[in-house]
């Protein structure tokens, strides 16, 4: 039987990793810091058969015993956001980089037979686009200026609009806030110490997870998280801009079974590989979907029409090489899940730290 190691196997896409491994028949070991910001004070909740270390990927000797008997490895460890990470930097980069860093460097010499990094769309900044003659454009970037002036589409060098299309892996990457470098450096150390040390390596982005089980109480995690935090508690989903930004929200379920089908999958050795739903939705659609799927569809989003710094306009995936590779095909489809996600919610204990998380960027400059 394999096993394997998860870091922040606790969290949210790890709780739903662990149960696709356990029901493939893996053996599966959880290494975990459980923090607070993500975790609250609950113990976590994992399968009986699955083995938990409570420890934090930087220290060194904490992972070296995580390590012991383990074949294969599944690193979600990370601090998630981009907000926070553009004024936490020390925290984004010693977790993300520094963590990923000793743990790479406790596999040498290890009878590791596979490694899979958790990566993100973030790296890509903005999506790629087309100019009105069809001509594709991968390096589409918003000027300040026209942020602050409430011009939120990137345009081309003619001023015209560009047209957003399905990001494939071909597309350079463009690192707008630190958090999106913190994972390109994640991914970039994963595959470069595969390709040295002969270990099968693979990076997927992951595009906007969502599902029953992610934090409400941390302002900063997914998109569809915070909002439904704010519904929960009467208040208003924070929109950003005008509310019109495209994104590409994949299921948490369909995230975990990309990330068995990495490790079994001999072809996607050294590949990067999109994760996401292939579908875009506006932000503003997807608030509104909630609500009424929350039952409170009388709350109407507040839409700021102010930028947040490190955010980009426009970004859904390509999944094309995920299909051909990994043989992976989305199943749980957001208009179908939104009622099992307003059920979930409904039954937890919600902290809406929504107007904390805002004040706090506002009071840093990050918001214009």
């Amino acid at each position: 039987m394999s096993k394997v190691l998860l870091t922040g196997g606790s969290g949210f896409i790890g709780r739903h990793v662990v149960q696709d491994l356990l029901t493939a028949g893996y053996s599966v070991r959880v290494l975990d810091a459980l923090i607070e910001q993500v975790h609250g004070s609950a113990a976590p909740t994992l399968p009986d058969e699955v083995e938990f270390i409570q420890g934090n990927v930087c220290d060194r000797a904490v992972v070296q015993g995580a390590l012991i008997g383990v074949d294969k490895v599944i690193h979600l460890a990370a601090e998630v956001g981009v907000g926070q990470s553009q004024y936490e930097i020390a925290r984004y980069v010693g977790a993300n980089d520094l963590g990923t860093a000793v743990l790479l460097e406790a596999m040498i010499g290890r009878s590791i037979r596979k490694i899979v990094v958790a990566s993100s769309m973030s790296v890509y900044g903005e999506g790629a686009y087309e100019t009105e003659s069809g001509q594709r454009i991968t390096n589409a970037r918003r000027r300040p200026e026209d942020i602050r002036s409430g011009d939120w589409n990137p345009r081309s060098l003619m001023g015209r609009a560009l047209r957003p299309l399905p990001t494939d892996e071909q597309k350079p990457v463009d690192l707008a806030s630190i958090y999106a470098l913190t994972k390109f450096a994640q991914e970039r150390q994963v595959l470069i110490f595969g390709e040295a040390y002969n270990v099968p390596a693979v990076a997927l982005r992951l595009f906007n997870v969502f599902g029953a089980g992610q934090a409400l109480s941390n302002p900063y995690t997914g998109v569809l998280a915070n909002f439904a935090a704010r519904l929960a508690s009467g208040q208003p989903p924070t929109i950003f801009e005008d509310g019109q930004q495209k994104r590409d929200f994949v299921h948490v379920r369909d995230v975990a079974r990309a990330f068995r089908l990495a490790l079994e999958k001999d072809a996607a050795n050294g590949q990067v590989i999109n994760v996401g739903s292939g579908q875009a939705y506006s932000v503003s659609d997807i608030a509104l979907l909630l609500a009424q799927a929350m039952g409170v569809s009388e709350i109407e989003p507040d839409i700021l029409g102010k930028a947040r710094s490190g955010d980009i306009r426009h970004c859904f995936a390509d999944i094309g090489k995920a299909r051909e590779i990994l043989g992976f095909e989305p199943r749980h489809r957001l208009e179908d899940t939104l009622e099992e996600l307003a059920s979930w919610v409904r039954s937890e204990v919600v902290v809406d730290r929504g107007a904390e998380m805002r004040r706090g960027l506002e009071e840093r400059g990050l918001v214009s």
